[in-house]
């Protein structure tokens, strides 16, 4: 099993762990839910989504202004 990650310059096929959910993908990378939004298959989520087999996840920085 094995899902598509999307985020700056990475584009790749990773392999899918049982009940890997988007904050377990967002801790391994060391990024904070605070600083990315996760989008899974096109769609915005959240991070106790579980990824399943064949899902691309594209994670999107978060840009802070003022």
């Amino acid at each position: 099993m094995e899902f598509r990650l999307k985020y700056k310059q990475i584009d790749e096929i990773r392999e899918l762990a049982e009940n890997f959910t988007i904050n377990d993908l967002l801790s391994e990378l060391d990024l904070s839910a605070q600083t990315v939004v996760a989008k899974q298959n096109g769609e915005l989520t959240i991070e106790d989504s579980v990824i399943e087999d064949g899902d691309e996840i594209q994670l999107v920085q978060i840009i802070y202004g003022g």
